[in-house]
């Protein structure tokens, strides 16, 4: 992993609770530390009680916009305010249900950087996508969106989650073998602009991970750690996810 430290996210989505951030706080915190770090995505209601616990945390999308008449959107300055650390831009249920483009999600991307947030750039293509061999070139296009705003300078403070469509919230999972495929890709990609930028990029791998599956998919060479969803909110099963980042 080339001194590269796991990390492990919890995206709640429209999901949880106060009462279940309480029971899992003391936990992730335990697990957290010098081999692992852990970060939870909750609904942004729960971001700063989050923060109060000590869990590291990031909100699920943020508004393109700094500041206006823009009602329900999320403010990036804000989130980072109430102690938010990260945001999630591009997950494919914004991009799918919500309709954003590359080149919104690459304006979210921005923005999140631009007020302190380390962006989570989610990148993937659908089943289709895939049968028809286009998993590359819509990866590609979805990380040129935002090199073509910040330079590959600008992913040197991000993350990027590979999350394959087709695998998330359905059971199916990419093989350890086809999302390390991916994941080298995506790394091949990058170091034809930046090398050393490549090298210490976080490549997180989303889509049906879970305590069964976790190990093998991190013991790949690029895999960074995971972007997991429905385990995340069940404590055992994302403690036993998180253990398992530690190698």
């Amino acid at each position: 992993m080339a001194s590269r430290k796991p990390f492990v996210a919890g995206n709640w989505k429209l999901n949880g609770s106060l009462e279940l951030l309480n029971e899992m706080a003391n936990e992730i915190n335990a697990v957290s530390g010098e081999d692992v770090d852990v970060a939870l995505f909750v609904p942004a209601l729960l971001v700063g009680e989050c923060a109060k616990l000590g869990v590291k945390t990031g909100v699920q999308t943020v508004s393109e916009f700094e500041a206006g008449a823009y009602t329900g959107e999320i403010q990036a300055s804000l989130a980072k305010d109430l102690g938010a650390e990260y945001a999630l831009v591009g997950h494919s249920e914004r991009r799918h249900i919500f309709g954003e483009s590359d080149e919104v999600v690459a304006d979210k991307f921005v923005m999140a950087q631009q007020q302190g947030l380390v962006p989570v750039l989610c990148v993937g293509e659908t089943e289709q996508q895939r049968e028809q061999n286009e998993t590359e070139s819509v990866i590609s296009a979805q990380i040129d969106a935002v090199v073509r705003k910040l330079g590959v300078a600008g992913l040197k403070q991000s993350v990027i989650a590979y999350e394959p469509v087709w695998a998330i919230g359905t059971g199916k999972t990419a093989s350890p073998e086809q999302a390390q495929q991916v994941h080298q890709f995506i790394r091949a990609k990058i170091a034809s602009l930046d090398s050393e930028i490549a090298q210490r990029l976080l490549i997180l791998y989303g889509g049906s991970v879970n305590e069964k599956n976790s190990s093998e998919l991190f013991a790949q060479q690029d895999i960074d750690g995971g972007l997991i969803g429905g385990a995340s909110l069940k404590t055992d099963a994302f403690i036993s996810i998180c253990e398992s980042a530690k190698g």
